[in-house]
């Protein structure tokens, strides 16, 4: 009878060193990870909630239920689905004549893109209040109105569609168009058919990210806005005020709203893009 070698539990390839690990990452390494992420984003948002009961549930409903919270909250969810609507239809543009057309400028144009996450916001509300004031160069006067906060909101949230969509369009197989384009297909067929489905979970993702950006936007429409209850308040400014008068239940209230808009949102569009996914992974 031969005496088989019994492997060493506690060497690396053993059974603890392999029950030490999760997929390649440690324990220690998922606790730190959560530890981070508690800190950053849990704790907060759990203080936040907390406090927008802290009268109660009426309190609560009776803050979110204001006519001047509904005013701030309808306006910010209408100007930023505007505002998404806007990125789907140019940021899909821009990264398809970033990624398909070589012209002079193009990187110039292409570092620019980024530009928006590298500026302060409030920086981009003084640029635009100097274009479109009560002083414009070009006698275009948008302070105070709906169209300068679209307009605003739009320019803070511009590198998010370019950057989901550009890097679908660079592994975009284009021997697909090719071969429609031989069989007769025209651009538009070939778009709607063939480019358009692989870009949308993309489209989708970049539209979600524009529009939870906009809900909780301040520094951008701080100064061209007007910041009028009813007319260009934003939800982000209604805050604001609620803080100045001593109301941190009201505005604790509004920012949950606005959170669980935003998780909504991205939820939502992780549902569709997954399904998106797996059907073309079906039809391959």
């Amino acid at each position: 009878m031969t005496t088989g070698t019994v492997p060493n539990s506690t060497a690396p390839g053993g059974f603890l060193g392999r029950a030490r690990t999760f997929n390649g990452v440690s324990p220690a390494g998922i606790g730190v990870a959560w530890l981070w992420l508690s800190i950053i984003v849990l704790l907060p948002l759990a203080a936040i909630a907390v406090q927008s009961f802290g009268g109660g549930w009426s309190g609560f409903w009776g803050a979110i239920t204001d006519g001047n919270a509904l005013d701030a909250l309808g306006i910010t969810v209408g100007v930023s689905v505007v505002v998404a609507l806007i990125n789907v239809a140019f940021g899909t543009l821009i990264a398809w004549v970033l990624v398909r057309d070589d012209f002079p400028g193009k990187g110039l144009v292409n570092a620019i893109i980024d530009l928006p996450f590298a500026l302060p916001t409030i920086v981009a509300s003084l640029v635009l209040l100097s274009l479109y004031g009560p002083n414009s160069p070009i006698d275009i006067h948008l302070n105070a109105t709906r169209p300068a906060l679209v307009i605003a909101l739009t320019f803070v949230t511009l590198p998010f569609v370019v950057r989901q969509v550009q890097p679908v369009l660079l592994e975009l197989d284009t021997d697909v168009e090719e071969a429609a384009a031989v069989l007769g297909a025209s651009n538009r067929v070939t778009f709607t058919k063939i480019v358009l489905p692989a870009l949308l979970p993309a489209i989708l993702t970049g539209a979600g990210l524009a529009f939870t950006r906009a809900i909780g936007e301040f520094g951008s429409v701080v100064l061209i806005g007007g910041n009028i209850p009813g007319e260009t308040q934003v939800a982000s400014q209604y805050i604001q005020q609620q803080i100045e008068i001593d109301e941190p239940v009201n505005a604790a209230a509004v920012s949950v709203v606005l959170l669980l808009t935003a998780f909504v949102v991205l939820f939502a569009l992780r549902i569709v893009g997954r399904r998106q996914s797996v059907r073309e992974d079906d039809d391959r």
